[in-house]
């Protein structure tokens, strides 16, 4: 990874870590608990294992590179066109310095579909596992070049503890390595150079490679459209993590639904 992409990520995690530090010093650690306990999460996973490609459908309002989305963001209506469309799970962006996201997201989500979600964030404490779920969320988002070995090993094993499952983020085969060993089952490749933010559709198939049969792909940013989305099946894609597609769309339930449409 480039000094560029380090100096990005970074800059991300530090926000994601102090929005952590306030909302933290609003609840009560037992009061916390009791809303961790009050969910039972779903099989984020096995939601993607069905007969050809699953689609993660994905909602933020903005992003660092190409600014809003969508002014009006909402989050339940989104989910409901998002199940509407036939998405086999949910992606929701709780980052609020680079994406206008927050954890009451998930919430609203969480109380407009049955899908399970996942909770999109750069997280590097357990504690915002445990958040994750409380707010309604099955699975979060684990990034390989934002955690060290023996860090991405204890947050799977917090993971785990918490019933939940974890897409291990990797963006090259030295990436792909270290999730491999830390035990990942669902990775999901990032096509998106963070430094140039240029798209290599590409990825996924040489990834794939690296990566056993029983462990599942999400091909992950820039595909746009049914022939995108076919290139990522066809080099082993199980699904698709779909966003700024989504977001610009009109009728998102339709644009699921012509993403995926060749392979049914």
């Amino acid at each position: 990874m480039s000094q560029e992409q380090k100096d990005l990520l970074s800059r991300l995690v530090v926000e994601a870590r102090q929005d952590l530090q306030r909302r933290r010093a609003l609840i009560a650690q037992d009061q916390f608990e009791r809303a961790v306990a009050a969910y039972t999460p779903k099989d984020f996973a096995g939601a993607l294992r069905g007969p050809g490609l699953s689609v993660i459908a994905e909602m933020k309002q903005r992003t660092p590179s190409m600014g809003v989305l969508v002014e009006d963001y909402r989050p339940a209506d989104l989910a409901h066109a998002y199940t509407d469309g036939g998405a086999a799970a949910i992606s929701v962006l709780t980052h609020m310095a680079g994406f206008g996201g927050r954890p009451e997201h998930v919430m609203a989500a969480r109380a407009a579909t049955s899908l399970p979600i996942l909770r999109k964030d750069f997280v590097t404490d357990p504690w915002e596992i445990a958040e994750a779920r409380a707010a309604g969320a099955d699975a979060v988002l684990l990034i390989v070049a934002a955690l060290d070995r023996p860090h991405l090993v204890e947050m799977l094993a917090v993971v785990k503890s918490r019933g939940m499952g974890a897409l291990v983020e990797v963006h090259d085969e030295a990436e792909t390595a270290i999730a491999l060993e830390a035990g990942a089952v669902l990775i999901g490749v990032n096509h998106r150079d963070l430094r140039t933010f240029e798209v290599d559709l590409g990825l996924t198939e040489r990834l794939r490679k690296l990566i056993p049969s029983s462990v599942l792909v999400v091909a992950e940013s820039g595909i746009h459209d049914a022939e995108d989305a076919r290139r990522v099946y066809e080099g082993g894609a199980n699904a698709i993590l779909v966003g700024e597609a989504l977001m610009r769309a009109e009728k998102p339930e339709l644009r699921i639904r012509e993403l995926t449409a060749w392979s049914r």
